[in-house]
């Protein structure tokens, strides 16, 4: 819900029951760097106020924040427990009036160190799901110290640290003087989108299973962010395809899904989607749903309408089908030659007959031995319902007998 103060605390308190051992262990490893690494960002800090002053910048704060134990050992985790590879363990935090400055900070930062490749993350213009707005960039400082800085202004804060609560804390204060004078105009009231779309995840996704799921795998993932042909921004876990994009816009959209551009180019619905595209979703009036879509698919929300759609339509399917056997009066009769039933025999023709309350309605549909087992007269048999060859008659041993759908099957004996 974004509230990463309030979330730290919890996780750290967590930490000390859940993992001891582990938690003790990183205690002792990081006390001393932070301690050293608070004493460095402090000189930072005091060049970094000379050089805002200079370029007549005036942020309301600079303080340094230092990572969270359980978040620590998680990043420590990918970096094979090795601390000198984690360069934010304690960060400069820098809080300015309103979003231009935000900007004009990270760009004197980068005059005066330079950052390292790769490393500038823009979540104003490209906010993360839970709605965090920040700038991030880290950069070769002083004594060649890599260094993360982080940049926002005071409401991207307050909703960073104390997340949807910051909502209403805005809007009970916005009528007094001192927030208008310190916050206005920044106080917009709007939706977050990122509860609409756990909204649109929990209307078609009703197991809790799936939709914890869902949260795992696609929520809380990497994402990458795409558009729509009107500029919207659409964030989806990496790896994503145009099936996930349409089924994320509204579940109708994918049903309707017949091919996607990227970038005004025709592409396949199994192509990766990559930050920065805009991608446009075409559609026809009949549902095009395929099985073959799961192959590809890869939000659980995308995965799991498709799977809904078509167990739906599936019975729909077969229900149809037997309702058209059922309702079927000419058609060829139930016989056979002796030949086809008992060669040895002359006199004497055996047929199945129907155990069932509703033997007149299968009266006239044609029936087969099976192949696979080849019933004789008297063995025990059980007839099975198809489509397009009215019953098959099986051993009631067959072994492929086994492998049917049971509410197709019934009681057959030998009439003669």
């Amino acid at each position: 819900m974004g509230m990463g103060e309030i979330k730290g605390k919890l996780e750290d308190l967590a930490f000390i029951y859940g993992y001891p051992d582990e938690y003790r262990w990183l205690v002792g490893e990081v006390k001393e760097k932070y301690e050293e690494r608070k004493k460095y960002l402090e000189k930072i800090r005091l060049i970094i106020q000379r050089v805002f002053k200079k370029d007549e910048i005036k942020p309301i704060s600079i303080q340094a924040r230092a990572k969270h134990y359980w978040s620590l050992y998680k990043k420590l985790q990918r970096y094979e427990m090795d601390l000198s590879k984690i360069y934010d363990l304690v960060a400069l935090r820098i809080i300015v009036d309103n979003v231009e400055d935000c900007y004009r900070v990270l760009g004197v930062i980068h005059q005066h160190w330079k950052p390292l490749p790769g490393r500038i993350k823009d979540y104003i213009a490209l906010p993360k799901p839970n709605n965090y707005r920040s700038l991030h960039t880290t950069v070769f400082c002083e004594e060649g110290r890599i260094t993360e800085f982080q940049i926002r202004n005071e409401k991207m804060h307050q909703e960073a640290e104390y997340g949807i609560a910051a909502h209403w804390y805005y809007s009970e204060k916005k009528g007094t003087k001192n927030f208008q004078k310190r916050i206005s105009p920044i106080v917009p009231v709007k939706k977050f989108t990122w509860i609409e779309q756990l909204k649109e995840w929990q209307k078609n996704v009703k197991n809790p299973d799936e939709f914890l799921k869902s949260l795992k795998l696609d929520f809380f993932k990497d994402r990458i962010f795409v558009f729509t042909p009107r500029g919207d921004v659409i964030d989806l876990p990496d790896g994503a395809t145009p099936i996930d994009f349409a089924y994320h816009i509204h579940s109708e959209i994918g049903d309707h899904c017949s091919g996607a551009r990227i970038n005004g180019k025709l592409e396949t619905l199994s192509c990766i989607l990559k930050n920065g595209q805009i991608v446009e979703i075409i559609t026809q009036k009949k549902h095009n749903v395929n099985a073959g879509w799961l192959e590809f698919a890869k939000t659980n929300l995308a995965r799991s309408i498709i799977k809904k759609w078509l167990r739906k339509n599936e019975e729909k399917w077969e229900h149809d089908q037997e309702k058209k056997l059922e309702k079927k009066t000419i058609i060829q009769p139930l016989k056979t030659t002796k030949a086809k039933l008992f060669k040895k025999s002359k006199k004497i023709i055996f047929h199945p007959k129907i155990e069932s309350k509703n033997q007149n309605e299968f009266s006239n549909v044609p029936w087969r031995l099976a192949k696979c087992c080849s019933p004789q007269p008297f063995d025990p048999i059980v007839g099975y319902i198809t489509l397009n060859q009215g019953i098959t008659v099986h051993r009631s041993n067959c072994p492929n007998l086994k492998k049917l759908n049971n509410k197709k099957k019934i009681k057959l004996n030998w009439k003669k």
